[in-house]
């Protein structure tokens, strides 16, 4: 878990992925890691996002890739064997969350109350997805929930656009956030990796600028 959340520390951005055509998928992994992102969440809402996260897990080991919207045993089952580094829901469940844990799969469960964090602490999880992060209050919700839970950290997601996501990254208790924007699902469907790259680009810069920021803050 350590590892994995350093990394997304890293990073500061996961890209989040709808993917239908499995085809599709080496394709975006370049575009992204081009673009200088090579991570992504696939999310588990397609027939074909398995397969899709089996192909970069196999043929891209620089990559941190896991998966998303996983809401059930058998699906942490299935992301594990497919090769995902770590497993995101949009809810706090403590059943998929026990059974990640006890497979070995790092799971980052989604809250959005202050009772969800306490659920996920009972658990032993210490970094959580905030969703939908736009939708319930944006920076202003997510610093006021987290100021009781000094030990927990946060991967906001939902809603987030580029725009918006200097305010999350300036917040020193969030790891990194997750957002679509730079890889939607009409471009990666229209084979549009262009578009992917030169987006995931801009939003590398953008961070970089956030960093310099903060360090001379």
């Amino acid at each position: 878990m350590k590892t994995i959340v350093s990394r997304m520390r890293a990073l500061r951005v996961v890209p989040v992925i709808i993917i239908d055509d499995p085809k599709h998928a080496l394709p975006l992994a370049e575009a992204l890691a081009e673009g200088g992102l090579p991570c992504a969440e696939i999310t588990f809402r397609t027939a074909g996002a398995a397969d899709a996260l089996t192909l970069i897990a196999r043929h891209r080991p620089d990559f941190l890739v896991g998966a998303g919207t996983v809401l059930t045993p058998a699906q942490a089952d299935r992301a594990l064997a497919c090769g995902a580094q770590f497993a995101v829901a949009p809810g706090m469940n403590p059943r998929v969350v026990e059974h990640c844990l006890a497979i070995g799969l790092p799971m980052f469960p989604g809250i959005c109350t202050p009772s969800d964090i306490e659920a996920a602490l009972e658990l032993g999880v210490r970094t959580v997805k905030v969703f939908p992060a736009e939708l319930s209050g944006g920076i202003r919700y997510l610093k006021a929930i987290a100021a009781p839970y000094a030990d927990v950290d946060f991967i906001p997601t939902g809603g987030i656009t580029r725009s918006s996501l200097g305010d999350y990254l300036s917040f020193r208790r969030v790891v990194a956030c997750g957002g679509s924007w730079m890889a939607p699902a009409e471009w990666i469907a229209g084979g549009n990796f262009d578009l992917v790259r030169d987006e995931t680009q801009r939003v590398v810069h953008l961070i970089a600028d956030i960093q310099d920021r903060l360090v001379l803050a």
